[in-house]
Order: structure tokens, then C-alpha cells, then sequence
């Protein structure tokens, strides 16, 4: 189903548990905010990406048609 399909309830508690242990309580809200900001850069590179990319591969197309 995908990389986060079997992870259910009582998994996803216990993940939580073991951040809050690593980072404390007090942090979890920079943590939250420092990974939704990287999150939102790397979709922001990557659909940037794509927008460069496609002009130049239907010119590529363009070419080969042509020949």
C-alpha cells in the first residue's frame, strides 16, 4: 500500500514516545516546525524541477520529430 500503509495506532504512539524521549517535550514544537519547513523546500525543489525540466524535454521531442 506504501511506505506508511502499515503503521497503524499503536506503532505510531510508540514512535511519538521515543521522539519525545530524544528531543523533550519543550522541543517538539521546533522539531515539528524545522521539519515542516524542510518538507516544504524539498516538494518546492522538486515540482521546480519538474517545471524546468519539461520545456527542455519537449524540445528534445520537438528535435527528434523533426529529424
Amino acid at each position: 500500500m506504501g511506505f506508511l500503509g502499515g503503521i497503524r495506532g499503536p506503532e505510531l504512539i510508540l514512535i511519538l514516545v521515543i521522539v519525545m524521549i530524544i528531543f523533550g517535550v519543550g522541543r517538539l514544537p521546533e522539531v515539528g516546525g524545522a521539519l515542516g519547513k524542510a518538507i516544504r523546500q524539498f516538494r518546492g525543489s522538486v515540482s521546480e524541477k519538474s517545471e524546468t525540466s519539461e520545456p527542455a524535454a519537449l524540445e528534445q521531442d520537438g528535435e527528434k520529430k523533426t529529424t
